[in-house]
């Protein structure tokens, strides 16, 4: 062994005692108690090795994870047969690996942890046989592998997919023409095909996809509570120790030859002489030492490089991009993200090998542009990623008129009417970035004003903003944390009681949320709503809002405090197919609830804005037997046509014409007004932003004795409403 092989080997084996030094540490003795079931037939993912003990990358990985999070892991090989069927079992608290949430057998929704690894999945062929196209390719698979066929079955839905119970029982099916490829995960065949009599079995050189290595458990306040806590053991896990784990075990010689290997073997050997035998072992050694070795370039190129393009894979990339940094805090440097806008379409209509072509030909025109002090990197399909010299306009402009334009024309350079659309982002490094250098973060940058240039509708390229930056950073922490929030309670449904005014009595109250975020503290509602509409994500919290007020007034008439309350619709809650009034009723029937006690408001100005649907679902709400309510009458630019048009059964009266700027006399003149004419037009009304006791008084004297605002109550959790309403005062009232 010469000595630059025996460094290379020094390190890797100081980076997997760094690795269990890690586990050692976070575990412990004392750990919680975490049962994993696995399937034991995988290795080097999972395997049993001579104790007994299960073992492989999968093993090592959540045993790193797991102890990050406090827990002491403790594995059982599943003796279901498929995942689906061990999931239904309480012995296990989790089961793995998924690549996404699935259904369990006996049909009960699962949670499934982060990402632990990527595991490329490639096919095996019988020596170089030609293969069809994969949407006719007939595909042999382990049968507990189910999870992964359900995800074949939606990427390539012409595929035929068989399933065997052993390795063994796949090989023999591909030897005998019963199916055209076998399909398994690029670890696992590093093991398999070591087995001697598979020797003419041949890995096709490019992954058909990657599929995320989880840990699942049902959908159960336990089981979500065991894959959060384990979600933060994975964020722990650092890139280094998961590829010192792999290689570790990709770079074993782990398979171990049975009898019958060795009868395939060196039976002829038995009638040669002993140096015919010496000399059989010797090519024996060497063709192994040569197999490892194309193992662990293979592993290493999965790892590094993408199989379609050429280029460095997103870990490629982001090592590349901060050893590039590192050696050169001279250079200006900027970073875009590219994206081909129109890219599903092209898949869809000319295929995906044209696609394919389309991604190498920007590959190849990119790289004749970038030196050796330059990357390129792609992230996932269409997108890819490149650091190169800021060279001020002229190299924008060359690269538009050498790569882009070539890119864009070049399906109607083959005769076809197909013009590429590019959206572009740029960020240019700043001197921070060479002194903390977070490649992620520089992509973030980027990818923002790539999606300016997506959502213009418009392709072409733009630089980032750093105002945009901020934004993206607040909506990303609120947006994209939403359903986490509402499962853990920091979303609460407060109420603001309404007064009768006259009869010194509460009569109602409006739902309103609030938000108390986890590392964002309380949030406002003016915040966080209209982000949550401009990510179309305001549906979900609305829908969160409905149900939790009919049970809590569900509770109040088991209570016999029978009471009502106005729920909020947004405009953006409309869309076509969507069945709102329908929702509304399966909510009341649910809850027992009886139509009056749930008021719909809708803002004045939603029915201003392409007010068309969102009228005929007003009309369905009223024949449903729900009281609508036009809110903010007066905040906007109220019309007098908008109040002939519009079916509603109560107008909320915003008293900006009270409080705002402006001659008051004039505002009350037009107040008493407004009034007179809601009331004769048959609608009832309620002033909200009620805030003192001489506007209380004129508004009774004028008739509007139903009241909301400060003057009164302010928003208050529902435990204190909850003492409001069950008053001897209010009983009485009832």
């Amino acid at each position: 062994m010469t000595r630059k092989r025996l460094r290379k080997n020094l390190i890797r084996i100081l980076f997997v005692l760094l690795c269990f030094i890690r586990v050692g540490t976070v575990s412990g003795e004392n750990g919680e108690k975490l049962t994993v079931g696995v399937p034991v037939d995988r290795c080097p993912v999972f395997y049993l090795d001579d104790q007994g003990n299960v073992v492989g990358i999968g093993a090592d990985l959540m045993i790193l994870a797991a102890g990050n999070a406090g827990y002491t892991v403790t594995f059982r090989p599943i003796t279901e047969k498929t995942l689906k069927d061990a999931l239904d079992n309480p012995v296990y608290d989790i089961v793995m690996p998924f690549g996404s949430a699935i259904t369990s057998t006996a049909g009960q929704p699962t949670e499934v942890s982060d990402n632990l690894i990527r595991t490329p999945f490639t096919l095996v062929t019988e020596g170089n046989r030609d293969l069809p196209p994969l949407n006719r390719l007939r595909v042999g698979m382990l049968r507990s592998q189910g999870g992964v066929a359900e995800t074949v079955r939606t990427l390539y839905p012409g595929m035929e997919i068989n399933m065997y119970e052993t390795m063994s029982e796949c090989v023999k099916a591909l030897r005998n023409g019963n199916v055209d490829a076998l399909l398994h995960n690029s670890y696992v065949w590093s093991y398999v095909l070591q087995k001697p009599s598979y020797s003419d079995l041949v890995v096709q050189p490019s992954a058909m996809f990657s599929m995320d290595f989880r840990a699942g458990t049902t959908d159960t306040p336990e089981g979500n509570a065991i894959i959060e806590r384990l979600n933060r053991g994975i964020a722990e896990v650092s890139e280094t120790q998961r590829q010192a784990i792999t290689l570790d075990y990709t770079s074993r010689r782990l398979y171990r030859y049975s009898l019958s290997d060795y009868i395939y073997m060196y039976g002829w050997v038995i009638l040669c002489a002993f140096l015919v035998l010496s000399l059989a072992v010797m090519l024996l050694i060497r063709r192994q030492r040569r197999n490892r070795q194309a193992q662990e370039e293979k592993v290493r190129r999965l790892i590094d490089e993408d199989p379609l393009t050429g280029v460095l894979s997103m870990e490629g990339f982001r090592k590349r991009v901060e050893e590039l940094l590192k050696e050169n805090p001279d250079i200006p440097y900027m970073i875009s993200y590219n994206n081909i806008k129109n890219f599903k379409y092209i898949n869809d209509s000319l295929g995906r090998a044209a696609g394919d072509d389309l991604l190498r030909f920007w590959v190849a025109r990119s790289k004749d542009m970038l030196g050796e002090e330059e990357a390129m990197g792609r992230t996932a399909a269409d997108r890819f990623v490149v650091l190169y010299h800021m060279k001020g306009d002229e190299k924008i402009r060359r690269d538009i008129t050498d790569v882009l334009e070539p890119v864009r024309d070049y399906f109607i350079q083959q005769g076809k009417e197909n013009r590429v659309q590019l959206c572009c982002g740029v960020y240019v490094l700043t001197p921070e970035d060479y002194r903390n250098i977070d490649v992620d973060r520089m992509l973030d940058c980027a990818r923002i004003a790539e999606r300016r240039v997506r959502d213009s509708h418009r392709d072409g390229y733009e630089f980032y903003n750093p105002d945009q930056w901020k934004i993206g950073q607040q909506t990303g922490a609120i947006c994209d944390h939403l359903s986490v929030a509402l499962r853990n309670g920091e979303v609460q449904v407060w109420y603001q009681p309404q007064t009768d005014y006259a009869a010194g009595k509460v009569i109602g109250a409006e739902a309103l949320c609030r938000w108390h975020h986890v590392s964002l503290g309380w949030i406002s509602p003016g915040v966080f709503i209209p982000l949550l509409e401009k990510a179309g994500l305001i549906y979900e919290l609305d829908s969160f809002v409905w149900e939790q007020v009919c049970r809590d007034l569900q509770k109040w008439n088991r209570k016999g405090l029978r009471f009502s309350a106005s729920v909020n619709l947004s405009r953006s809650d409309i869309r076509e197919g969507r069945d709102i009034a329908g929702q509304f009723r399966d909510l009341v029937k649910t809850y027992e609830l009886s139509a009056g006690q749930l008021r719909i408001e809708v803002t004045e100005t939603a029915f201003t804005q392409d007010a068309g649907l969102l009228l005929q679902t007003v009309v369905k709400l009223r024949e449903a037997g729900f009281q609508v309510e036009m809110d903010d009458f007066g905040s906007g630019y109220s019309s007098l046509h908008m109040l002939k048009e519009v079916p509603v059964d109560r107008i909320k009266l915003d008293l900006n014409f009270l409080s705002g700027a402006g001659n008051p006399e004039k505002g009350r003149i037009i107040i008493c007004h407004i009034i007179r004419m809601i009331r004769s037009l048959g609608m009832k009304i309620i002033a909200e932003g009620v805030e003192n006791e001489s506007q209380a008084k004129f508004l009774r004297d004028q008739g509007c004795s139903e009241m909301q605002g400060f003057c009164f109550y302010k928003p208050m959790p529902v435990q204190e409403l909850e003492t409001i309403i069950e008053s001897p005062d209010m009983e009485d009232d009832d």
